[in-house]
């Protein structure tokens, strides 16, 4: 079975060709690199330097594919060439051929290489001063490091600045990558964060309103329906305004604009009095000194959403709201009743938002959630719906 060859680079089929058309020309003309009664020649023939110039040549198109290989063979073409009158283009090709190992080589290759013709440099240097102790022995030496050491260490600068190059390059684009990721990240923790704030601003007064509503149109009392159409209107007027502080913080780009004040624990009296008149019966009992922001946004966020839960879902009877602060956290325990239906209205049904939306307020500030039925003798169905968040305080962020 024959072996194929890989095809060579173009690239390396014009520099075969040139140097194989160089070395023509200077065997037409006459032109050798040693006078045809040196002693070293033993191939008088001028047609005897074609073979290791047509060896050499071939090496070439294999300088960039088989580097180590066509290193080898150039290297006996070139101790061949030594033995003939000598072609100074079968010279010039081995020293590409030295270049090419180097740069192409594997990178043992091109780690031994230059050892190797630096020691050679060396020994051509020393060796013949110490056997002819002549100063043009050293010639010699500089012939060897000319031929040799200098296309192996120009490869291997060479090759130094490619890789330092392909590293830069692989580093840019990391660089990019991460920044990408990071990008989508943000865009999708601002989007997670807008949905959260819109949820908990609007949900509340939509849900009033449902209520509100679907109790105006079931009941045929002109005082319910007058009442319950202005509960409409206040949540409806409030949940617009709401929207509208948000929304412009969302069209606004230059930054010029104040800031919305974020709620705060102070404001539970209102939202509770405002759960009230939308026909919970809430007891609010809530200590606390000075909190860090996003520890009294979310504890408000929580409980504002518990009592929009309360008023979907709960059956009638008290709904506690019971905020705490211990040495480093902040308890915030909302219960309402649960396991019987409303007979005092409709309730609006719900999506499971809030709830993921609370979860995520905590587990932003690394604490913990719990929600669900808790047994309990004294109320009138025996469980109580309770939510509990126990949210963490940062020593040194108090006030």
């Amino acid at each position: 079975m024959a072996v194929r060859l890989p095809r060579p680079h173009r690239d390396d089929v014009r520099i075969a060709a040139a140097g194989l058309f160089g070395g023509i020309f200077l065997y037409v003309v006459g032109l050798g690199t040693r006078p045809a009664d040196e002693p070293i020649v033993l191939w008088s023939d001028s047609r005897a330097l074609l073979i290791p110039l047509v060896v050499m040549t071939g090496c070439e198109l294999l300088r960039r594919t088989m580097p180590r290989t066509a290193l080898l063979v150039g290297t006996v073409a070139l101790v061949a060439d030594l033995f003939t009158r000598g072609s100074l283009a079968t010279v010039v090709m081995f020293t590409d051929l030295v270049y090419a190992a180097v740069l192409y080589g594997p990178p043992a290759s091109a780690r031994r290489i230059p050892w190797i013709t630096g020691l050679l440099t060396v020994a051509g240097t020393i060796a013949p001063v110490a056997i002819w102790r002549r100063p043009e022995a050293l010639l010699i030496g500089a012939g060897v490091g000319i031929v040799s050491l200098a296309p192996a260490a120009t490869g291997w600068i060479v090759r130094n600045h490619r890789d330092a190059a392909e590293a830069a390059r692989l580093r840019a684009e990391q660089t990019a990558l991460l920044a990408e990721m990071d990008r989508t990240q943000a865009v999708t923790a601002e989007r997670a964060r807008m949905a959260r704030e819109l949820h908990d601003m609007v949900a509340n007064h939509l849900s009033a309103i449902a209520i509100h509503s679907t109790a105006a149109l079931s009941l045929d009392d002109p005082d319910t329906s007058k009442q319950a159409l202005g509960v409409i209107r206040e949540n409806s007027v409030e949940g617009l305004a709401e929207m509208r502080r948000l929304i412009g913080i969302l069209r606004d780009s230059s930054g010029d604009t104040e800031a919305v004040a974020a709620p705060t624990l102070d404001g539970l009296g209102a939202l509770v009095d405002q759960a009230r008149a939308n026909g919970l019966d809430v007891d609010l009992d809530c200590t606390h000194t000075a909190l860090p922001a996003p520890v009294e946004l979310a504890a408000y966020r929580i409980v504002q959403e518990c009592l929009t839960n309360a008023l979907k879902h709960a059956s009638p009877g008290r709904v506690t709201v019971a905020l705490a602060q211990r040495d480093h956290s902040l308890d915030v325990r909302v219960t309402s009743p649960y396991g019987g239906a409303r007979d005092d209205g409709p309730r609006a049904p719900g999506s499971g938002a809030g709830l993921i939306g609370m979860r995520e307020r905590v587990a932003l500030l690394h604490g913990t959630f719990e929600a669900g039925p808790v047994g309990d003798p004294a109320s009138a169905d025996g469980k109580t719906w309770t939510v509990r968040a126990t949210l963490p305080i940062t020593e040194g962020e108090t006030e």
